[in-house]
């Protein structure tokens, strides 16, 4: 085995042995704290431009099989690992997730110490890193100190969709929505299919009038990944479907619509990556387990006169304005994260809108938040009533 080798921007090297394909990879290194679904994670669109950090010491344990990927292609540009397994105990494994990794030409390392490597992002910040095999550790530490910043890329670009596809439901069809490919993952339409909507999924570019020419019952705002702030079409687009179609975002698109609605957002110090992020709902106080992965956060405050507040002590629900005015009416506060107090979802309550910062679908993660589907389809039949 090859040794491998992993530098963050700030010079700190990680030693461990390559597993995956040959060559260097380079992207912000995020760690992601989910025990399971390896595979979902790092076929999701929403991990492009990123290294994934697996928290779970044991990857790969159950192999790799056809039905778990959320996409056709990896995104995550190199998976680093404590240990992954040389092979693999459950009947749906199609091939060891090792030789998975190495057919599509993904760089990989285990060994790591990823114990020391999350403390060192976590207490750093998320930033660039470079990981490979046979080369020299000062090449590797200079290409990652000249890796460019998650902040200002346009990464939707590279994974959204380059024509209009559909979708079609799987149960009595009750209606059809437009979901926009910000980086939308496969069990994000089954979800929606499985609640009778059709789903034409269109390019991230796609005008409100060309959206509008295709009657939908609804517009669905999908994840993805990078700096929501460059999407200028994308938040063009929905400012002009605000008021005239029920809209649903999650995740990016959670952000696209905060920032249609003339918010801004800002780049978190360590992102938020896992399966486990407590989220409470600050309409019914109740809480939900939620999934996420994402470096950016909505400021809702910056539609006010006040500054953000800065996190000290325990989360609470006075770090969000209750709620805010915008050019389309009046927008509140639904929902918190319960680790750093940020905004985690709005409803706008003039128009119909809504929007949470997380994955409700549960690929990977689990399925508290599921519901929120089914809010969007009550949202459509009240729209069509």
């Amino acid at each position: 085995m090859k040794q491998g080798l992993l530098a963050t921007s700030d010079g700190a090297l990680f030693r461990g042995v390559a597993v995956g394909a040959e060559g260097v990879a380079v992207g912000e290194a995020v760690f992601n704290t989910a025990m399971t679904c390896y595979q979902e994670i790092i076929t999701d669109p929403s991990y492009a431009g990123q290294i994934v950090v697996l928290t779970s010491p044991h990857v790969g344990n159950y192999g790799a099989n056809r039905d778990d990927d959320q996409s056709s292609v990896i995104h995550a540009r190199a998976l680093v690992t404590r240990s992954l397994s040389r092979s693999s105990s459950s009947w749906r494994a199609d091939q060891l997730f090792a030789d998975y990794l190495t057919e599509r030409q993904i760089v990989a390392l285990s060994g790591i110490d990823t114990r020391r490597l999350t403390r060192h992002i976590r207490d750093r910040g998320a930033m660039p890193v470079a990981v490979g095999s046979d080369i020299d550790e000062g090449e590797l530490v200079a290409i990652a100190a000249g890796a460019p910043s998650m902040s200002g890329q346009d990464l939707v670009s590279s994974v959204t969709t380059t024509r209009s596809y559909s979708s079609a439901a799987t149960r009595d069809p009750i209606g059809s929505i437009v979901a926009y490919d910000f980086g939308i993952k496969r069990d994000i339409c089954a979800s929606l299919n499985a609640r009778g909507l059709d789903v034409t999924v269109v390019p991230a570019s796609t005008t409100a009038d060309e959206t509008l020419a295709l009657h939908p019952d609804g517009v669905f705002l999908a994840n993805g990944p990078g700096d929501p702030e460059p999407l200028t079409e994308s938040i063009a687009a929905i400012q002009g479907l605000l008021g005239k179609v029920p809209i649903f975002g999650i995740c990016l698109g959670h952000q696209v619509l905060g920032l249609a609605l003339g918010a801004s957002t800002f780049k978190l110090p360590f992102g938020h990556h896992g399966g486990n992020h407590p989220v409470r709902n600050l309409v019914d106080g109740t809480v939900d387990i939620t999934a996420q992965n994402h470096g950016f956060s909505l400021d809702l405050w910056s539609l006010t006169d006040k500054p953000r507040p800065t996190l000290t002590g325990m989360p609470t629900p006075g770090q969000l304005p209750p709620i805010v005015e915008t050019p389309y009416g009046e927008v509140r506060s639904t929902h918190q994260n319960l680790n750093d107090g940020t905004n985690e979802g709005l409803a706008c309550l003039d128009i119909s809108a809504f929007s949470v910062q997380y994955h409700p679908e549960a690929a990977p993660g689990p399925n508290d938040a599921s519901g929120l589907f089914d809010q969007f389809v009550a949202a459509i039949e009240a729209d069509r009533a």
